[in-house]
């Protein structure tokens, strides 16, 4: 995997606890295998944190009076991403540390007013990587906004899932119009991060947070 400058793992919308379906009403279909992609998902962030490869994490929240969910209702998708729901919360197994940014949207890119750009920045970012979903909407539109940001976008295609897989297709193809190279799959990162220079620090924080982990 060719990675230009520091990169940064940006998690995208992992949420909904451990439930396999969406919640009812919300009207998004989800691609089968959740299960599946789970633990490549959780790798990926364990292993990142080894080598100091930052953690950005990403949740889509809107408040239940759905005030500043805009424009988010007009197509297919019913209320979704409530504040206060067990389904917004992020996923089982995957929490932000303390010393990672947790960034909470109110709209389908990440970068769209929000810090990440500052985030980014005070990363000296070049190259950011993600994974999450859906990959035809937030994941598509995060992408978009990289590129357009003149960041070198890298997408996990089997750490990713649309709404359907047609429509999960769909967006990795749009994605690698934009940017050739874009598309990658988790054994790729993970060769990445094997020869990858750790950063010692972080390294040393990393093993010290597990050490402290509740048996």
């Amino acid at each position: 995997m060719n990675v230009v400058g520091n990169a940064v793992l940006i998690v995208v919308d992992i949420q909904g606890g451990g439930a396999e379906v969406p919640a009812p009403g919300t009207g998004i279909p989800h691609m089968p295998g959740r299960g599946e992609r789970a633990p490549r998902q959780r790798r990926l962030v364990d292993r990142a944190r080894e080598r100091g490869v930052p953690v950005v994490w990403i949740q889509e929240v809107h408040k239940p009076n759905l005030v500043d969910i805009g424009r988010e209702l007009d197509g297919s998708e019913g209320p979704h991403c409530v504040e206060g729901r067990p389904e917004t919360e992020l996923a089982a197994g995957l929490r932000p540390r303390p010393d990672e940014f947790h960034i909470r949207k109110r709209r389908y890119s990440a970068f769209f007013g929000t810090e990440l750009e500052i985030v980014l920045k005070a990363y000296k970012a070049g190259t950011v990587i993600l994974i999450g979903g859906l990959t035809d909407v937030c994941v598509h539109y995060t992408a978009v906004d990289a590129h357009q940001h003149d960041y070198r976008v890298r997408v996990v295609t089997d750490c990713v899932a649309g709404s359907t897989r047609e429509a999960h297709d769909a967006a990795l193809r749009a994605i690698h119009y934009l940017q050739r190279d874009a598309l990658v799959e988790q054994a790729d990162v993970l060769g990445w991060l094997a020869t990858a220079p750790a950063n010692p620090e972080v390294a040393l924080a990393d093993r010290t947070h597990l050490a402290a982990r509740p048996a």
